[in-house]
């Protein structure tokens, strides 16, 4: 059986992966723009890793004078603690479910997959990750926030199991890094395992950022082996 899930692209380390790492991207760009992490991660290579980068739909973004890019979701006001696109959001969340569901059918149990974003992605992999019925391998936030908080209610059993990594730019002046503490404070509420990590930077990724990914993920990999 094959999924009809999101253009994406795929890259494996190696053969016969054993991981799989879904990364977000975030508004107005592509799956290509974290394409280079694979090889700046630089990770061992006898851990064999699928890394799915899907692209988002194009859509009219309000904010953005209603011009058409990818984009997750609509964001309809600067403050992005306020109101979200709930429509916009669970079918991106449907679809992202699909990519998941497709690793398990392709033989990656589910905590073997990690979800990762940044901006918009980090939303919705946060979002989706705390919604799963078996605990994933890890999520990761980057410069990202929580939508739809009212939803989350009941959604922690599974997720309390999911180590999440949170990094955020202290200058950060798209997604004020505010509300990333929130999400922080709000998981940690909820007795999960969370790293926090701020950096001097903006809305960005910086390699002082990318020299914790690694490290967290080797840590998640030897934790799963």
């Amino acid at each position: 059986m094959t999924l009809h899930t999101l253009p994406h692209i795929s890259k494996e380390t190696s053969p016969n992966p054993t991981f799989s790492i879904i990364w977000l991207h975030g508004l107005g760009a592509d799956g290509h723009d974290f394409e280079p992490i694979v090889d700046a991660l630089n990770l061992p290579k006898d851990v064999s890793i699928r890394f799915i980068f899907p692209h988002a739909p194009a859509m009219p973004v309000s904010l953005n004078g209603g011009y058409i890019m990818p984009a997750w979701y609509d964001i309809k006001q600067q403050d992005l603690g306020v109101e979200h696109d709930r429509d916009g959001v669970h079918h991106s969340a449907q679809q992202i479910q699909m990519l998941i569901d497709q690793e398990i059918m392709r033989g990656i149990p589910a905590d073997h997959i990690i979800l990762a974003g940044f901006s918009q992605g980090a939303a919705m992999s946060l979002y989706v990750g705390l919604r799963q019925p078996k605990p994933l391998g890890g999520i990761m936030v980057l410069s990202g926030y929580r939508l739809l908080p009212k939803e989350d209610a009941g959604t922690e059993s599974c997720a309390e199991h999911t180590p999440v990594f949170i990094g955020h730019g202290i200058a950060d002046s798209v997604v004020d890094i505010a509300l990333g503490k929130l999400a922080y404070q709000y998981l940690t509420s909820q007795n999960m395992d969370v790293t926090w990590h701020d950096y001097r930077m903006q809305h960005s990724v910086c390699p002082e950022e990318i020299a914790d990914i690694r490290a967290w993920l080797l840590q998640r990999f030897q934790a799963l082996a």
